[in-house]
C-alpha cells in the first residue's frame, strides 16, 4: 500500500522559504512521476510542480524561477524548495504520485491533471504573510 506523508509546511513572512518533503512508501514499481499539488481557499486544485525519470520537470508558470523540484530516490523522497513566498502562495500543498506506464506518466511526459494521479498525501499547509 502505497502511502504518502508530507511536512515542512508552516508560516512565513512574504520573501521568505519553506522546503517541503514527501516521504513515499510501499512502492511497488520502479518509477513514478510524482508532484506537488496546492489548493487555497475557494479556489480550485493546480499543479504546482511535477517531475518523472526521463521527463524532467514541470512549473506552473506562477511559481518559475522561485520553486524547485527535486527527488532523493534511494529515499523516496520528494522535496518542494520554495523561495521568495508570496501571499498568494498561501494554500494546502499536496504531495502525489502515479505509477509509470498509467494516466500518462511515462519517461516522455508527465501528467499535470491532479486526475491522473493515484496517491495522495494528507497535505500540508503552507501561510504567507505580506
Amino acid at each position: 500500500q502505497v502511502q504518502l506523508v508530507e511536512s515542512g509546511g508552516g508560516s512565513v513572512q512574504a520573501g521568505g522559504s519553506l522546503r517541503l518533503s514527501c516521504a513515499a512508501s510501499g512502492y511497488t514499481r520502479s518509477s513514478y512521476c510524482m508532484a506537488w499539488f496546492r489548493q487555497a481557499p475557494g479556489k480550485e486544485r493546480e499543479v504546482v510542480a511535477a517531475m518523472s525519470t526521463g521527463a524532467g520537470t514541470y512549473y506552473h508558470d506562477s511559481v518559475k524561477g522561485r520553486f524547485t523540484v527535486s527527488q532523493d530516490n534511494p529515499k523516496n523522497t520528494l522535496y518542494l524548495q520554495m523561495n521568495t513566498l508570496k501571499p498568494e502562495d498561501t494554500a494546502i500543498y499536496y504531495c502525489a504520485s502515479v505509477p509509470e506506464g498509467i494516466n500518462g506518466c511515462s519517461r516522455g511526459s508527465i501528467p499535470t491533471g491532479g486526475y491522473s494521479y493515484n496517491y495522495w498525501g494528507q497535505g500540508t499547509q503552507v501561510t504567507v504573510s505580506s
